[in-house]
């Protein structure tokens, strides 16, 4: 099984940058489709970005698109998300994750994630 660490979290202004990264104990990118999903105090942990396995297609949710960008890279076995932009109402615990891309949804084990939080 996968193992996933997350990191890369932290305190931002709003219009601020951070890149979260996702490390994996084997070679992911080159057999899972990987995504990755946040969960903000009192609210369902929801879809933000995804990338196939092949690193060909990205996906993002409509409130993220446009500014932050998911990536991968198979030699360090890392899927990335490049925060741009950073709004108040991005602030929440980010996790990545295999994910299903015909439901946006994830079929593996949740790590830790990191915190992400956003000051206006």
């Amino acid at each position: 099984q996968v193992q996933l660490v997350e990191s890369g979290g932290g305190l931002v202004q709003a219009g601020g940058s951070l890149r979260l990264s996702c490390a994996a104990s084997g070679r992911i990118l080159s057999s899972y489709n990987m995504g990755w999903f946040r969960q903000a105090p009192g609210k369902e942990r929801e879809f933000v970005a995804a990338i196939s396995w092949s690193g060909g297609s990205t996906y993002y949710a409509d409130s993220v698109k446009g500014r932050f960008t998911i990536s991968g890279d198979n030699a360090k076995n890392t899927v990335y998300l490049q925060m741009n932009s950073l709004k108040p109402e991005d602030t929440a615990v980010y996790y990545c994750n295999v994910v299903r891309l015909a439901t946006m949804t994830p079929t593996g084990s949740w790590g830790q994630g990191t915190q992400v939080t956003v000051s206006s």
